[in-house]
């Protein structure tokens, strides 16, 4: 396949793979500190699919696989928690003995944020479909387990979501419409008589001369 690859797709590739290496490293280092035996599942179940994606897109690089394009499963979505519920303070830990569950949570989900954009971005560069589509839905997979992540520290309290006034978000959202497909045509009709108009007007036309 390296012969069908052209220069920008290598660089983006190297992006891709160190981007992939760094994140299952990070949550190796994270482990050590997690508490919570459910946050703890989610980090293995991670790290297990992380590399797992990162050696598809190895092996077909190096035309050993198919190297398909797997989809992250998340598991069934909880409710999500709105408003503000007494946030407790944070504050950068002192040591790495510090580090607590929402910590880790915390680099987990910055961690799933920066590779979905890094990854999307790269794809956007990709000649080659095969590839293009194995690192698209390698950013869709980061997206997919940042929300899982998300669903948890939103669920413990660690990702609390501010609400506005109800009134504030009925204004703002109200203020956009759906143009009717009727008023769309007529506004085409009117930009075509309009450009009519100018062509009968034009100085290259003898009648206006």
């Amino acid at each position: 396949m390296a012969a069908n690859l052209g220069a920008h797709e290598v660089m983006e590739l190297h992006e891709v793979l160190t981007d992939a290496i760094d994140g299952i490293n990070q949550f190796q280092l994270y482990r050590p500190h997690v508490q919570d035996p459910q946050l703890r599942q989610i980090l293995d179940k991670q790290i297990q699919f992380m590399t797992q994606e990162y050696n598809s897109i190895v092996q077909a690089l190096q035309q050993q696989g198919a190297g398909q394009a797997v989809p992250y499963r998340t598991p069934r979505q909880a409710n999500v928690q709105y408003g503000l519920q007494n946030p407790a303070t944070v504050t950068p830990n002192a040591s790495a003995n510090q580090m607590d569950d929402r910590d880790v949570a915390s680099g987990m989900l910055g961690c799933h944020k920066a590779s979905a954009c890094t990854r999307m971005v790269a794809a956007l560069e990709f000649a080659n479909p095969q590839l293009r589509r194995m690192v698209q839905q390698s950013a869709v997979n980061c997206a997919e387990q940042a929300y899982e992540v998300w669903q948890y520290m939103n669920q413990k309290g660690y990702y609390q979501v501010p609400t506005m006034q109800q009134t504030t978000t009925n204004t703002m959202l109200h203020t956009y419409g759906a143009a009717p497909m009727g008023n769309m045509g007529g506004m085409a009709a009117a930009g075509q008589a309009n450009q009519q108009m100018a062509s009968q007007q034009s100085p290259a036309n003898p009648q206006y001369q």
